[in-house]
């Protein structure tokens, strides 16, 4: 089998790998997509992933497939089943798997980050992370339920009413997935707070009723204290403090988007106190892919007309090495 290996920083091959054999428990899926996150480039350049990571690895922890091997003890899986992998692992014995909070796991692990993953041909996961797709889920979509998942769960964590406005701070992938939730949710006014105008056709298609350019200041002033509920999807410093600056009297507001971890902002705490802000964090998808894949299916959350470039495994090194130039807002890896 063939696999993209992370040697080190910036440092990556396509491989010739014997295919692996699934232990007990476990499943060997042959990819067919790989979604590739953000987060395997902050892993690529150095940066940790849901968990502590340890080269050689095959990143990639949004992934579907089939089937192709069963480990022993696997039961309601056979050889052939299309699947979804949810690539979060949890130790099920710490603190906070036993008080309902498995994805604060102290021992967690995931596909793609703590093991091999999706950029491979092959990949081993567990039985129990592997949801049968129907026919109707395309393995585009399949994949894709993933980064769809991290967003419900951020999601869930707002109350949003039919006449809050909600400002969406970035207009690329996961703000566009935000952006379904948020329509699909009844809310009066969503606004996308995006830089690249060439998105905004796009952004008003999912249900933007405005669009604003952040580098325009006097835009970027007229959203102060405007917003009920504030989703922050890019993890910068400027766009985090527009977060809290848009933010009106009694908001949530949701710091979602992944800072490199010596990121530090200035904000104001005088303000959280006199507009009585709710600030929440969000981390990973705890038990959200089955529901992930039913707003698929029915359409509400719209994910592969998202994908804005397409690659085979052997352009994943050159790909990961000049990807903010190539100006990828969803990639996908699509096996033959």
């Amino acid at each position: 089998m063939k696999a993209a290996v992370l040697h080190g920083v910036g440092q990556m091959a396509v491989e010739r790998r014997n295919e692996p054999s699934p232990g007990p428990g476990e499943v060997t899926v042959r990819v067919r997509a790989a979604g590739i996150c953000g987060t395997d480039q902050h892993i690529y350049h150095g940066h940790p992933g849901s968990a502590a990571v340890t080269p050689p690895i095959v990143l990639g922890h949004e992934l579907a497939g089939i089937v192709a091997a069963l480990g022993e003890g696997v039961e309601g899986l056979k050889v052939g089943d299309r699947v979804s992998v949810d690539p979060n692992i949890y130790c099920g014995i710490c603190r906070y798997c036993r008080d309902g909070r498995a994805h604060l796991c102290d021992r967690l692990a995931a596909v793609g980050v703590t093991r091999d993953g999706g950029m491979g041909e092959l990949c081993v996961v567990p039985a129990a992370n592997c949801y049968v797709v129907p026919d109707t889920i395309s393995f585009a979509e399949a994949a894709l339920a993933e980064p769809l998942g991290c967003v419900l769960h951020g999601f869930r964590k707002l109350t949003i009413r039919p006449d809050y406005t909600v400002l969406i701070v970035g207009g690329g992938f996961i703000g566009q997935l935000f952006l379904q939730l948020a329509k699909a949710s009844g809310a009066r006014r969503i606004v996308v707070s995006e830089p690249d105008s060439g998105k905004y056709e796009t952004l008003r298609k999912l249900g933007a009723d405005e669009t604003v350019n952040p580098l325009d200041a006097a835009a970027a002033a007229a959203l102060a204290s405007t917003a009920d509920v504030v989703l922050e999807c890019v993890g910068r410093p400027d766009s985090m403090t527009l977060a809290v600056e848009a933010a009106a009297k009694g908001a949530q507001v949701l710091l979602f988007g992944v800072a490199a971890p010596t990121t530090e902002i200035g904000i104001r705490p005088y303000d959280i106190f006199a507009k009585e802000l709710r600030i929440f964090g969000s981390f990973i998808n705890p038990y959200t892919h089955p529901d992930a894949l039913a707003l698929i299916d029915a359409g509400i959350v719209r994910v592969e007309p998202l994908v804005t470039h397409r690659f085979a495994l052997d352009d994943m090194p050159a790909v990961m090495a000049d990807y903010p130039r190539l100006k990828v807002g969803k990639g996908l890896i699509v096996y033959e």
